[in-house]
């Protein structure tokens, strides 16, 4: 089964500021968000990565460049793990957004939501394009693949909800903060989501055991009644 880690960005003035940023070219890492993409890279630094692929955006780009950090792998790139496309909403402060009338429809039905003006997209398309990326990397990278997706907080909170099974329109009761992890595992029936916005968990349980001999057990698809005795570390 292919597992993928998603990373969201570390902390940005603009997260800082409460300003929606959106593709605004230039928006970075603060130095609170530089220790904390310091910190998960040094977490992740025993998590053997097939791939680390990210978001065009720079803040993304910083934030995977630290788990990449002694690695002999080269960053890839994919523009469907891209933040949503906020169009005439790009750059705007939230405190005013919440006074606008799509406001209460991002919150309470998401899937309907499109952002106003030439840039801007649906939430649904945003969440399309998010989960196709996952999918055709799944599909690249193969089935013993652990891998890292560096993304934005309204992306990888879309994925999650894919891999739930949950209507978009339920994705907002999911929080993903900067710099945190969340783990999906994708197997032939189903995905598991082994975790959520995690800020300082153990990553061993992600260290692909010793292969014994030369087939490869095939993964179960089953969940386990009762919840199991966990990841064995």
């Amino acid at each position: 089964m292919t597992t993928v880690i998603l990373l969201r960005h570390g902390r940005t003035s603009a997260n800082a500021g409460g300003v929606l940023a959106g593709w605004t070219p230039g928006v970075q890492l603060d130095e609170t968000g530089s220790l904390q993409v310091k910190a998960v890279g040094e977490r992740l630094a025993p998590v053997p990565l097939a791939a680390v692929v990210s978001s065009p955006l720079e803040r993304c780009q910083q934030t995977a460049a630290a788990v990449l950090a002694g690695r002999p792998l080269e960053l890839r790139t994919d523009e469907r793990l891209g933040e949503a496309r906020y169009g005439d909403w790009t750059g705007r402060p939230l405190k005013e957004l919440v006074k606008d009338p799509l406001w209460k429809v991002v919150q309470q039905h998401p899937s309907a939501a499109v952002f106003p003006g030439a840039e801007g997209e649906g939430l649904a398309h945003t969440q399309a394009r998010a989960v196709a990326a996952v999918r055709s990397w799944n599909a690249t990278l193969g089935p013993d693949a652990v891998w890292l997706a560096c993304s934005h907080g309204d992306v990888i909170k879309a994925i999650l909800a894919d891999a739930l099974g949950l209507h978009l329109d339920q994705f907002q009761r999911i929080v993903v903060d900067p710099a945190s992890i969340s783990v999906v595992t994708y197997t032939e029936t189903r995905p598991f989501v082994v975790r959520v916005n995690d800020t300082g968990g153990d990553v061993a349980a992600f260290v692909p055991p010793p292969r014994k001999g030369r087939r490869r057990r095939k993964a179960d698809s089953d969940a386990v009644v009762g919840g199991g005795a966990g990841a064995t570390v």
